[in-house]
């Protein structure tokens, strides 16, 4: 998975409408290879990343979960660890 796409459910407060449009950006760019597409290709690029926000969030609207929601600030501080500890040799 691509490093740059954070889990977005079960979180309070829940995904903002910016975090749902950079998670489909990232993953347009992983899929197409391409972090700017040429103009030839940028109305397909723009129209993926819109319908994969809307799918995504049509996703996070209907998950359901028993477990408690995750506290944002204790996740990042989680993922700055991992990556402090993966990059410290």
């Amino acid at each position: 998975m691509c490093r740059n796409i954070r889990p977005l459910h079960n979180f309070e407060p829940p995904a903002t409408e910016d975090e749902v449009a950079a998670a489909a950006l990232q993953f347009v760019r992983k899929v197409s290879g391409s972090t700017k597409p040429s103009q030839a290709n940028q109305a397909a690029f723009d129209r993926a990343v819109a319908e994969i926000t809307h799918a995504t969030r049509h996703l996070l609207e209907e998950l359901v979960t028993q477990a408690p929601p995750k506290n944002r600030e204790v996740e990042a501080e989680k993922r700055r660890a991992r990556a402090a500890a993966r990059y410290a040799g």
